[in-house]
């Protein structure tokens, strides 16, 4: 049987980061500018896109922003075009 996770401490030594934080932040952001325009809703199933990653200097501009499926999304998220992911285990 697995083992429950531990989301407090999950919390504690990664998602509580201030780094971490101020990602999340940047992502909620978005996605709330694009519910404002009416592109996307709560519980569509869509997911918004940064175009070229914020890890890579993308911004919130609306020119880098996109909306995709969630499973499209976060199938290719991380792998630059051609290169292979890596299975997780």
């Amino acid at each position: 049987m697995p083992k429950k996770r531990n989301y407090k401490k999950e919390y504690a030594n990664y998602h509580g980061k201030p780094e971490q934080r101020k990602k999340r932040s940047k992502r909620v952001l978005a996605r709330r500018k694009l519910e404002k325009e009416g592109t996307v809703s709560k519980g569509d199933g869509k997911d918004v896109d940064h175009k070229t990653a914020l890890r890579s200097g993308g911004g919130n501009s609306r020119s880098n922003l996109r909306v995709r499926s969630r499973s499209s999304n976060r199938s290719d998220n991380g792998h630059r075009k051609g290169e292979k992911q890596k299975r997780k285990r």
